[in-house]
């Protein structure tokens, strides 16, 4: 039987992986306290020194006592309770664990704010931007910003950054612990990106083998743990044995049509 010659020109054979290089500088954008740390924390293991940029980090002018918010009544806090101060403190412990660096910024949760309305992306985008700068990634890990609000808009900047990015850097998606499985989410969100010629397209990084380190800093948030649980019965997503998925956010391959007007697309409305 002849020698298997492996042709290492052949592109197949890198698809899906990370390029060299790509993984040196690594940087997570977070929209709330928790959510990097739930959908990356076995990436996050297996890449120490990575830093998670939370963007909605700071303290409403005040808290609302008549009545609480709901989130933070389920999460175990009473009046007078300086909740975004203790979700500050779980959120450096848990990145402790996973020997992650953290910024905070001050940008305040929708839920805080008057009319619970969001804060737009344009403004964040603002304030995320020269953090970014300063960090000079070689790759941004961003949410995919699914159903809740303050996701959407950490998602919307993040595209908006990437638009206007030109320093060479990566973008990927991350899929957003709880909300990817209300049913047709994380699918409605791969189309969008995709009809706006983005090709979303799974990446395989190195993770940690097990989940050891990812339990303990998940544990971190024992306040969140509460609502996530009420809300999400996270403590049986995250046992079950799926992983951690990331998407490469790219031009689509060259010579490659977009499905979107191309013969396949019309084969699959038909």
């Amino acid at each position: 039987m002849p020698e298997r010659v492996r042709d290492d020109s052949f592109p197949m054979r890198s698809w899906g992986l990370p390029v060299p290089g790509e993984l040196d500088r690594i940087v997570v954008v977070s929209p709330h306290l928790d959510d990097a740390v739930l959908g990356c924390a076995r990436f996050l293991s297996a890449h120490a020194g990575a830093t998670i940029v939370t963007v909605f980090a700071g303290n409403p002018a005040e808290y609302p006592t008549d009545p609480m918010r709901l989130w933070d009544v389920q999460s175990g806090f009473g009046p007078g309770d300086d909740v975004m101060a203790a979700r500050r403190n779980e959120d450096r412990a848990a990145l402790g664990v996973l020997g992650a660096r953290f910024r905070h910024l001050d940008f305040v949760e929708h839920t805080y704010r008057p009319g619970d309305q969001p804060v737009a992306p344009s403004v964040v985008s603002s304030g995320l931007a020269p953090v970014l700068e300063q960090l000079a990634p070689t790759v941004v890990l961003a949410p995919f910003g699914l159903a809740n609000p303050d996701h959407a808009v950490t998602h919307r900047a993040c595209m908006q950054l990437r638009e206007q990015s030109n320093d060479g850097s990566a973008w990927w998606c991350y899929e957003d612990m709880g909300y990817k499985h209300i049913p047709g989410m994380l699918a409605w969100r791969v189309a969008q990106l995709f009809h706006r010629g983005i090709w979303p397209t799974p990446v395989c990084p190195p993770v940690d083998a097990d989940s050891i380190r990812k339990d303990a800093a998940v544990a971190c948030y024992a306040s969140q743990l509460h609502a996530l649980e009420d809300d999400w019965q996270i403590g049986a997503k995250l046992a079950a044995p799926a992983p951690e998925q990331f998407w490469r956010l790219a031009s689509p391959p060259a010579g490659w049509e977009r499905l979107a007007g191309s013969e396949a697309a019309q084969e699959v409305r038909t």
